[in-house]
């Protein structure tokens, strides 16, 4: 079967979904629905008009790429047309409309699936692999970090710089790591956070944030976001647990590393760097295509909405407590 996709949205993610979407095999490019004409001219059969794509086009997929504001209005209007939905993350600015983004999914039936896509980067795959194996034992702490420049749009509004679309570093950056901690190590029951978000430092391009997230099994994690990283992307993470540690650096040749205890404790039986499979396609392919096959076989998708709600709630309960200075429980 062929899926006829699509896109809303074609911006920067937008643009590298259609890169995607056009390697896959058994897909099409049906439709790209995007006020800038020639925007979507170049991915695809442009539309200004969604009844008229959906009329034209019948697509069975919607893959959902607008600015954060705009996914609830459009989830709400596939999942109305009984269409399978792509969302890119974070699923919504506010937890009404993330909730409201689940019900409309729930009432319709359809398939949805979320664009955490940190799920799919070799290292934190491997890194997981390796947690849920027992190869740093029991758990104990967690760091995670994610740092580059304030992200900068040229030619047209640059929504990342106005907090209430965005939601700063904590939830358009930083919400991947919530994401690929709660996959890792469950429910989060309490946030504390303090960070640049609502100061004067926010509107001259610097946003910061130092969240600690206490989870229901004991776990206790410390996630850094930076939109003010003067030396381009990074990403790091240290795991450590009663039987070893594992560590990731973006910006180191190996960037995933183990020292692991063995049987009989002690000393480390094993140190040694572990460089995860290289994949065979790009994290933004993979996730594309572990929905269309999900689809083929009638299974849920591997990232549900109620996933991006989740990690959304973790988020915008860092916001509130960099507000009030307080812990939020969840």
């Amino acid at each position: 079967m062929t899926y006829r996709v699509a896109l809303v949205g074609a911006g920067n993610m937008g643009g590298w979904h259609a890169t995607h979407w056009k390697r896959m095999e058994g897909i099409e490019i049906v439709g790209v629905l995007d006020p800038r004409q020639d925007a979507a001219a170049a991915l695809g059969p442009a539309f200004s008009d969604w009844e008229t794509m959906l009329a034209m086009a019948k697509p069975d997929i919607i893959d959902i790429c607008t600015p954060t504001p705009n996914h609830r209005e459009y989830v709400e209007r596939a999942a109305a047309a009984g269409k399978a939905i792509f969302v890119e993350k974070p699923l919504s600015r506010s937890m009404e409309d993330c909730e409201a983004i689940v019900a409309a999914v729930e009432k319709a039936g359809v398939p949805a699936m979320a664009g955490h896509v940190v799920r799919y980067f070799p290292e934190f795959a491997a890194a997981k692999k390796i947690i849920d194996e027992g190869g740093v034992g029991t758990p104990a702490t967690v760091r995670t970090a994610r740092l580059s420049g304030f992200p900068n749009i040229t030619g047209r509004e640059n929504w990342y710089a106005n907090p209430d679309k965005s939601g700063g570093v904590v939830l358009d950056m930083i919400l991947h790591d919530f994401d690929w901690l709660r996959w890792t190590f469950g429910p989060v029951r309490s946030v504390m956070a303090k960070g640049l978000f609502g100061s004067s430092r926010f509107d001259k391009g610097l946003d910061y944030a130092l969240v600690t997230l206490r989870f229901a099994s004991g776990v206790v994690g410390h996630v850094t976001g930076s939109w003010a990283h003067p030396s381009g992307f990074q990403t790091t993470f240290e795991v450590a647990g009663d039987k070893g540690l594992i560590a990731h650096d973006s910006l180191k040749s190996v960037s995933l590393s183990s020292s692991l205890r063995g049987a009989e404790g002690g000393r480390a039986a094993v140190i040694m760097p572990e460089s995860p499979m290289i994949p065979n396609d790009d994290p933004y392919y993979q996730e594309l295509n572990a929905f269309v096959q999900a689809l083929r076989a009638g299974m849920t998708p591997p990232v549900t909405v109620y996933d991006a709600l989740e990690a959304a709630r973790i988020a915008l309960a860092a916001l509130e407590s960099i507000a009030t200075g307080k812990a939020v429980t969840l």
